[in-house]
């Protein structure tokens, strides 16, 4: 079982900045993906971005140049840096880590930490 721990989230007015982080913890073992996802009201939970199996990194359309993914092995924690946010980020992220092996993956998502952009 691998459990992960969003925070950071809040409330920004436009073009503000924050930083949600990811806390890993349990069995952290064969981890293929571990990235962040978002769901606003009513839509559907669409991928923000996420450290591929090869150590790349893939971004939103919608975030690229304005988000950026980093990770600090040591503390088992992913960070999601959101600068120039816009009132189109408003939801809930939410932090995915995907466990191996390949043949038999397993998802384990965070609780959710809310994200309002507003003024």
């Amino acid at each position: 079982q691998v459990q992960l721990v969003e925070s950071g989230g809040g409330l920004v007015q436009p073009g503000g900045s924050l930083r949600l982080s990811c806390a890993a913890s349990g069995s952290i073992f064969n981890i293929i993906d571990m990235g962040w996802y978002r769901q606003a009201p009513g839509k559907q939970r669409e991928l923000v971005a996420v450290f591929t199996s090869g150590g790349t990194t893939n971004y939103a359309d919608s975030v690229k140049g304005r988000f950026t993914i980093s990770r600090d092995n040591a503390k088992n924690t992913v960070y999601l840096q959101m600068n120039s946010l816009k009132p189109e980020d408003t939801a809930v992220y939410y932090c995915k880590a995907k466990q191996g092996p390949l043949w038999h993956t397993t998802d384990y998502w965070g609780q959710g930490t809310q994200v309002t952009v507003s003024s």
